[in-house]
């Protein structure tokens, strides 16, 4: 790591660098200033962020400088090769901090772990361009070796995803130091698919009945709206519109955060049924003066895990229900929309589905004979099978 020091006989700064294995001292004319130490450590920066690439010119910097002429013939006397590029690491970190300003926050959390516990752990030291099929098949079945949650092994899925950066990463280093990626007809592994496991119109009723007050209301919202639990954790007044009855769905919340949505698909507009609409004007006679529809007494965002662990587990286990994710709610309004015969190109917007591709593949088995188009075939469908009364319920909660 190169640094900007001062001449204590003079007080001019110079850069202090290795490059080549060499240690490189270059002089400037700038005095010892905040202001001058910030510029020249902005150009270190690039120098070594160079170094790394296998682009810097050290004649391009310091052209009057004695080791111009010395680098400006490469290592060994010849094209610059393999043991001049930089370590795996080195690029990453390169490659990372390039590209995360396209990623959201919750991803940049995802992916950080994955380098810095594992993969840096086995490729970091190792030459970008020297890490072979071979390599990356090893490390793959040692991920599968490895204990993750609940000591069942790392899944497919999340050796997968290590498998994703490594291949990002190694592609854009083959792209930029022209050599070919190892990764030559390596597949990802196949994940066993899992059947949406939706709640019954019965089941629906029990939990509604029996669930707290305080989140009676949030709950069905969830089951007559499709809103992921970021979407709805995240849920602003701003985006409820009584006057057109529809929800804007704008915004997500993760980790704490709020977000863009999940795709630009996600953008949508969810018509409301008269439950949804009655919940949420129930709703707004608490938390009317705040940001956010749903919050803690504090004022602040639900958080999904507290909820999930506090209030919807116990729920399911003390109606002997069985276990299922909160997801499952957002499955269970596409197979109500389905179940009442709503067009499935009204249902995707709803879901905020481009096509309705994933929703005939994910819900195949839920679709009958499929002829409304305006949401009015899920209002009967609710009203032949639910009472709704959202008054005050001040007998003892559960």
């Amino acid at each position: 790591m190169g640094s900007i020091r001062a001449r204590s006989e003079t007080s001019k700064l110079y850069f202090d660098f290795r490059y080549r294995n060499k240690r490189c001292r270059e002089q400037t004319n700038l005095t010892d200033t905040p202001a001058n130490r910030r510029k020249l450590e902005k150009m270190l920066e690039r120098i070594e962020a160079e170094i790394v690439l296998g682009s810097f010119e050290y004649s391009r910097y310091f052209p009057n400088s004695k080791l111009a002429q010395q680098f400006s013939i490469p290592a060994h006397g010849g094209r610059v090769g393999n043991s001049n590029l930089p370590t795996f690491k080195d690029f990453a970190e390169i490659w990372y901090d390039e590209i995360k300003v396209s990623w959201r926050m919750s991803y940049r959390r995802t992916i950080r772990p994955i380098l810095d516990n594992r993969i840096y752990q086995y490729f970091g030291e190792m030459n970008v361009a020297e890490i072979k099929k071979a390599d990356l098949l090893t490390f793959r079945a040692s991920l599968s070796k490895e204990s993750g949650r609940n000591k069942k092994g790392l899944s497919a899925s999340h050796i997968n995803r290590h498998m994703k950066v490594m291949r990002m990463i190694l592609t854009e280093a083959a792209d930029r130091f022209e050599f070919t990626s190892p990764f030559q007809n390596i597949r990802p592994l196949k994940i066993q698919k899992s059947d949406v496991d939706p709640f019954t119109l019965d089941e629906i009723n029990l939990i509604l009945k029996t669930v707290r007050q305080d989140y009676r209301n949030y709950y069905t919202i969830r089951f007559f709206t499709g809103m992921r639990t970021g979407e709805i954790d995240g849920l602003k007044w701003r985006y409820v519109d009584f006057n057109r009855r529809q929800i804007l769905i704008r915004e997500t919340i993760v980790l704490g955060q709020t977000e863009y949505t999940k795709t630009d698909g996600s953008q949508r507009e969810i018509d409301m049924s008269q439950p949804v609409y009655d919940a949420l004007k129930a709703q707004y006679h608490h938390t009317g003066d705040q940001k956010y529809v749903f919050t803690t007494n504090a004022g602040t965002p639900l958080s999904h895990n507290n909820v999930t662990k506090r209030i919807w587990y116990p729920l399911l286990r003390y109606l002997d229900l069985r276990k299922r994710r909160p997801y499952q709610t957002r499955h269970t309004a596409a197979t109500l929309w389905l179940a009442a015969g709503e067009n499935p190109e009204w249902i995707a917007r709803q879901m905020g589905h481009t096509t309705t591709e994933m929703l005939f593949r994910v819900y195949s088995r839920y679709v009958p004979n499929l002829t409304r188009s305006d949401g009015s075939a899920i209002e009967n469908l609710i009203a032949q099978n639910f009472s709704f009364n959202n008054e005050e319920d001040d007998s003892d909660e559960s």
